[in-house]
């Protein structure tokens, strides 16, 4: 039995905060905010991984007006997702992911983010996929954008 999920999740860049994507910080003059570390890999994963078994969204068990939140590490977001879906009777098969950001340039970070990613998962990296675009021609230069899809196999 398989199941499969989306997830999508955007942040804006702003000056003064950490750039966490993929659980990593990646070297960069800006961050994305959000009220959490504003990781948006993370998050869409996170929400794919929750719609997948049918369980809500990050904002329903996470909601942004919940002070405990504030700046939390979105690892935690992930090992929740994780719970859910390990209870349902899953694990995850792989995840797809695209990110659309101007800069920085991900692909010098693909691997860490990829390895990252996998390890939160409890996949092998040849089950992440990491992939990004520039929003070329669509005003989104102050932001960044995940879309993920991911597969859930019978545990």
């Amino acid at each position: 039995m398989m199941r499969v999920g989306l997830g999508f999740d955007s942040h804006e860049f702003r000056e003064r905060i950490p750039l966490r994507i993929g659980g990593l910080t990646i070297p960069h003059t800006h961050g994305l905010s959000g009220h959490s570390d504003g990781d948006v890999l993370l998050h869409a994963i996170t929400d794919a991984l929750l719609g997948a078994v049918a369980a809500g969204d990050i904002g329903a068990f996470f909601p942004p007006s919940d002070p405990k939140w504030k700046g939390a590490n979105s690892v935690v977001f992930i090992g929740e997702a994780m719970r859910h879906i390990e209870s349902a009777g899953y694990k995850v098969g792989n995840v797809d992911c695209t990110l659309v950001l101007n800069a920085p340039k991900i692909g010098p970070h693909a691997k860490a983010i990829q390895e990252s990613v996998a390890n939160l998962l409890k996949v092998e990296p040849s089950a992440v996929g990491i992939k990004a675009k520039t929003p070329e021609g669509l005003n989104l230069d102050g932001t960044a954008v995940a879309h993920v899809v991911v597969m859930l196999i019978a545990a």
